[in-house]
C-alpha cells in the first residue's frame, strides 16, 4: 500500500504515462458522475463515486489484472491490506470480475480527506471502519508502466 498525502504529490510523483494521466482525468470529471456509477476512459481505467459506507462483508479483496487507487474527497476510514501469500483464500480468483477473496489480518492504516492510496496487486485490502466517506475509486491497469519509485 503507498498512501500519499495529497493529490498535488500524487500528480508530481505520478506525472507521465497515459494510465496515470487518464487517472487525473478521472478525478477531474468526479463533480459530474453519480454516485456508485462505473465509467471508464479507454481500456486501461475504469472509476466510480463511492459515498458513504463501503461493502463491509469481511473479507480482504485482492485482484490481478486492475489495481486500485483511492482518492478521499471527505471523510476518514481505516483500511486494512496484507501480502495475499500470508492469507488463506476464501473465493479463487475469478477472471470476469478480477477479484479474489482473502481471510487474514494485515496492517491497518487510517486514511482520509486528500490521501490517495494505491493498493498494490500483490496485496489484498479491505475497508475496517468506514464511515460517511466520499471517495473517487478507480480500477488502473498493470500493464505498461508501474510505479515510478519501484
Amino acid at each position: 500500500m503507498i498512501i500519499l498525502e495529497s493529490l498535488a504529490e500524487f500528480q508530481r510523483i505520478y506525472h507521465s504515462g497515459k494510465k496515470w494521466l487518464r487517472c487525473m482525468e478521472a478525478i477531474a470529471n468526479v463533480d459530474r458522475i453519480s454516485p456508485n456509477v462505473c465509467h471508464s476512459i479507454g481500456d486501461s481505467l475504469t472509476y466510480r463515486l463511492s459515498v458513504g459506507a463501503g461493502r463491509q462483508h469481511g473479507w480482504l479483496e485482492g485482484n490481478r489484472r486492475y489495481f486500485d487507487v483511492h482518492y478521499y474527497l471527505d471523510g476518514e476510514e481505516t483500511v486494512e491490506v496484507a501480502d495475499k501469500r500470508a492469507l488463506t483464500t476464501v473465493v479463487p480468483y475469478q477472471d470476469e470480475t478480477d477479484r479474489e477473496f482473502f481471510s487474514g489480518e494485515g496492517e491497518r492504516r487510517r486514511v482520509g480527506k486528500g490521501n490517495v492510496v494505491i493498493f498494490e496487486n500483490h496485496q489484498a485490502h479491505r475497508s475496517i471502519e468506514s464511515g460517511k466517506v466520499k471517495k473517487v475509486i478507480l480500477k488502473v491497469t498493470v500493464e505498461d508502466s508501474y510505479f515510478a519509485n519501484k
